[in-house]
């Protein structure tokens, strides 16, 4: 079992149970390529961790604003919990040095490692949680996210952003986008599709995601930054 010493000082956490936040920053493509690794991956824990976040933002959003409606309310947590945020956050606890992976997943510093340390953080948040309850959990999701909720309001960071990629592509360019999906990787299971954006002929960007729903929206906001539209 490796050292996590540093980790727990960087997140000012002590574990009881080590194994369980050595179990969180070890990836599938670890544990294949380590057949003698003694613990399992952070599937489990990511499963787990995910219900606690939503669980503790949806308590942080129905406090912070009594009167938004659901609709908003579901709006502001679903950019507060997507893999662009949880992948930010991931980055500035320097949680790329404390991973476990294969040696070709090393390699890719792109999209996929954003869903890697976006699903990390989740694993670390179910780690936390079976290990010392919901309110450290909380806590912890609390230093790390909850600080964002005010620029991602103000900013309208939640906005859907295909349908706002669709309303600027038809006032600034008089076209409405198309997409097309140019590859699907994975088991069936654990599928990754790369969506590209279309205005006319034009390929203005390319996204990726778990369905093609959530690689269209990350097509939609690479195009949206691209066209400087995000501003």
């Amino acid at each position: 079992m490796s050292d996590t010493s540093n980790f727990e000082e960087k997140i000012q956490i002590k574990f009881k149970n080590k194994g369980l936040l050595q179990q969180a920053l070890t990836h599938r493509s670890y544990i294949n390529e380590n057949r003698g690794h003694k613990l399992p991956h952070n599937e489990r824990l990511e499963f787990l961790g995910d219900a606690v976040l939503e669980l503790a933002v949806t308590k942080f959003l129905f406090s912070k604003y009594p009167e938004k409606t659901e609709g908003d309310l579901t709006s502001y947590r679903a950019a507060l919990v997507n893999t662009n945020t949880l992948s930010e956050a991931s980055a500035k606890l320097d949680i790329n040095n404390f991973l476990l992976l294969s040696k070709g997943e090393k390699k890719d510093t792109g999209r996929a490692r954003s869903y890697i340390l976006a699903n990390t953080f989740e694993a670390i948040v179910g780690a936390i949680y079976l290990d010392q309850g919901f309110a450290p959990a909380e806590k912890f999701i609390a230093k790390n996210l909850f600080h964002l909720t005010e620029e991602i309001v103000s900013k309208k960071l939640w906005q859907d952003s295909k349908s706002f990629f669709q309303e600027k592509a038809q006032e600034e360019a008089s076209v409405t986008p198309s997409y097309k999906t140019v590859k699907e990787e994975g088991p069936d299971h654990d599928k990754m599709f790369t969506v590209a954006v279309f205005l006319g002929d034009e390929e203005i960007a390319v996204g990726k995601g778990q369905s093609k729903q959530e690689a269209e929206q990350d097509a939609a906001r690479s195009g949206l930054h691209k066209k400087g539209w995000d501003k």
